[in-house]
């Protein structure tokens, strides 16, 4: 049992962000149930793959047709008896469905319901659309990374993920912590735009101290310097080089056997590109395995450039079992790890495969009460 186990989470399937959120609750034990749309009120095509297999993880699924009456009737008496909530619609559409935040608390003072968007409840983007791209548009994150040329896309890892999912989960956990306290529920606005803002703090203060530029492929962790990039090999596989601190560096330097006096400058800016040239025409040399042989688990921070087919098998993910193949899909393995109350996968959910009566049953319906809701398509 995770260390989550005993908290009850409901959660309106979506894709990407929110699910996530979900996922990481459900793997660290919370018993989370998904309210799906009916398939008729299904969602734009090739959505199912973003909203399930292994995002869908770890929860049970429960399929309403929420037009009617009695399907929202049904899920407040699944809040009422819930500790947490999750929603990334557009603000207003839980509101019209009748399940706000007003709504809910009314039969639940103690509810923590976490709301995940990306531009967040208020302001003027509000009600507008959006993506991963776009919201880490504004965070001044996209700026700052790719070559100079143009800002690179980086997946949707910032916005969706890192800057969503995961600052949604850890809202919703410390707000479930107070609630212990106070007794009292609360909204969790979590805002991908303001949570790419918030992984940039880092950047945001060497900016504030003089030590960052404005420009891209220009500062110590945007690629710009020579010890802190990736370079192709001779097989034109990849290997990133990351030896920040000094003692790092003259161990890449003397394991390399790199004499150029040149390379000692190694904080000289105006020095980058030109070793960054000769340390490219150096990796070319040899191949990615070869280099990895000399450099890979020494101080020099050497390290290579996986592919997710290749990324299981490495021998330090392989020792810790960081990737676990569940359900026929090779997967990253529930993060961080606990002493006491491990985190463990669970099946994917699939509506209708366990029936309403079973489901609802846990959750205090009678069978009449289900088979009532059933034969009037509520469920």
């Amino acid at each position: 049992m995770g260390p989550l186990h005993g908290i009850r989470v409901i959660e309106f399937a979506g894709i990407g962000p929110a699910p996530f959120c979900a996922m990481l609750l459900a793997d660290l034990g919370a018993e989370v149930l998904r309210i799906q749309r009916r398939p008729a009120e299904g969602a734009a095509a090739g959505s199912a793959i973003l909203s399930g297999g292994l995002l869908s993880r770890g929860r049970q699924s429960l399929a309403l047709d929420l037009k009617q009456p009695a399907a929202v009737e049904l899920v407040l008496r699944l809040v009422a008896q819930s500790d947490a909530l999750i929603e990334g619609f557009r603000p207003g559409v839980m509101e019209r469905l009748g399940l706000g935040p007003e709504a809910c608390l009314a039969v639940n003072a103690r509810l923590v319901y976490g709301r995940m968007t990306g531009w967040g409840q208020t302001g003027p983007l509000a009600g507008a659309a959006g993506h991963d791209l776009n919201y880490i548009a504004i965070s001044g994150a996209l700026h700052a990374i790719g070559p100079a040329e143009a800002p690179s896309v980086p997946l949707n890892l910032v916005g969706d993920f890192g800057g969503g999912g995961l600052l949604l989960a850890f809202g919703l956990v410390s707000a479930l912590l107070e609630a212990r306290g106070s007794g009292a529920g609360q909204v969790v606005d979590a805002a991908m735009s303001e949570g790419a803002g918030l992984l940039m703090s880092m950047v945001y203060q060497l900016k504030g101290a003089g030590a960052w530029v404005n420009q891209r492929a220009s500062n110590l962790v945007d690629g710009g310097a020579h010890f802190y990039a990736t370079y192709a090999c001779a097989d034109g596989k990849w290997i990133a080089v990351a030896p920040i601190e000094a003692k790092f560096y003259q161990l890449l330097l003397e394991r390399c056997d790199i004499r150029d006096p040149l390379f000692e400058a190694q904080l000289e800016r105006e020095h980058w590109p030109e070793l960054k040239l000769r340390l490219g025409a150096l990796f070319a040399t040899r191949t990615r395995d070869e280099w990895c042989a000399l450099l890979e688990g020494t101080d020099a921070c050497v390290a290579p450039v996986l592919d997710m087919d290749e990324a299981p098998n490495h021998p330090h993910n392989k020792a810790r079992q960081s990737f676990v193949e569940h359900e026929g899909v090779m997967q990253p393995a529930p993060a961080p790890r606990f002493s006491r109350t491990p985190a463990t996968l669970k099946p994917s959910p699939v509506a209708g495969q366990r029936s309403p009566d079973a489901l609802l049953a846990g959750w205090g319906f009678g069978p009449e009460e289900v088979a009532r809701l059933r034969d009037t398509g509520v469920v």
